[in-house]
């Protein structure tokens, strides 16, 4: 089954990479490139690697690019965010999943089943999401912010509210069709910019899988999506090429320095830190949005 799943994610990947790199190639003739507002490789590279360097330690790599991008002030359009976090870390999700996922101890009905749905959910969300307008995706994505970061606060250890799971390694009936159902809504969500660990990890917990097979579901589903979402993204054009391939190489240099050379954080602390912050970035994206309102 392991070695399925890493079939799977390798032609996936495949096929966005061949994606990617042929968009990339035709907007650097047609000028496109030239026409985007980032034009430093550097700022978005060092955020790519800040931001996948958490994600392998289980921070979460979503709503850190959206913070570290509005405080150094990348220029990227709010309605390009959602394309830019699913291509950027496509491959660097991936590269983790391949260096983490030695054994997955989940029944392979439940794996597969719910793998597929977050990766047709992420095909219609991506869909979906690429043709709304700003003031939407910042409405959509001031929200996600702020469940990202209520989830989080809850699965800190001194709150310890979210759900503690069970000794279950699969599901069947009614839970299996709550699982499959409730991830194809993670996938969709994804593509708007709220990440899915946190909110998958609450899933297994509720239908009372055991936790240890919430890494396995959440990872691959994770890394099934992204490259779905993405070309999804790439089709429709509506993501920052140069500043995704910054954040795509230093995402990738993060995840094998964080694998192979960091032991142990204080996570929890670092946690707290990225909480206040997605609050804070929360914050500057619904304020626009909700003032207009007012107005």
């Amino acid at each position: 089954m392991v070695n399925l799943v890493r079939i799977v994610l390798g032609v996936l990947t495949a096929i966005y990479a061949v994606m990617f790199g042929k968009d990339y190639m035709e907007s650097s003739k047609n000028g496109l490139l030239e026409a985007e507002e980032e034009k430093s490789w550097v700022k978005p590279g060092i955020i790519g690697f800040i931001a996948n360097f958490g994600d392998t330690l289980g921070i979460g790599s979503f709503a850190p690019i959206v913070a570290m991008s509005k405080f150094s002030k990348m220029k990227v359009h709010d309605k390009q965010i959602p394309g830019m976090l699913n291509v950027s870390c496509c491959i660097p999700v991936v590269t983790e999943a391949l260096l983490m996922t030695t054994a997955i101890a989940v029944e392979p009905i439940t794996l597969v089943s719910m793998l597929a749905a977050a990766g047709a959910g992420s095909y219609i969300g991506a869909g979906i999401i690429s043709k709304m307008d700003e003031k939407k995706i910042q409405l959509v994505m001031g929200i996600a912010l702020l469940a990202t970061a209520i989830l989080m606060f809850l699965g800190l250890p001194w709150i310890n509210l979210m759900p503690g799971g069970g000794n279950e390694i699969g599901l069947s009936g009614v839970k299996l069709v709550i699982g499959i159902v409730g991830n194809f809504i993670l996938g969709a969500l994804m593509t708007a910019g709220i990440g899915l660990y946190a909110p998958c990890m609450a899933l297994v917990y509720f239908l009372g899988m055991s936790p240890k097979v919430a890494f396995p579901i959440m990872m691959g589903s994770c890394a099934v999506l992204m490259p779905i979402a993405s070309a999804k993204f790439i089709k429709e054009g509506q993501f920052p090429r140069k500043a995704s391939l910054a954040i795509t190489i230093g995402g990738v240099l993060g995840v094998f320095i964080a694998f192979y050379l960091v032991k142990s954080l204080p996570m929890d602390i670092l946690k707290v830190l990225v909480i206040i912050v997605i609050l804070y970035t929360s914050f500057t994206m619904l304020k626009p949005v909700l003032s207009k309102k007012q107005a």
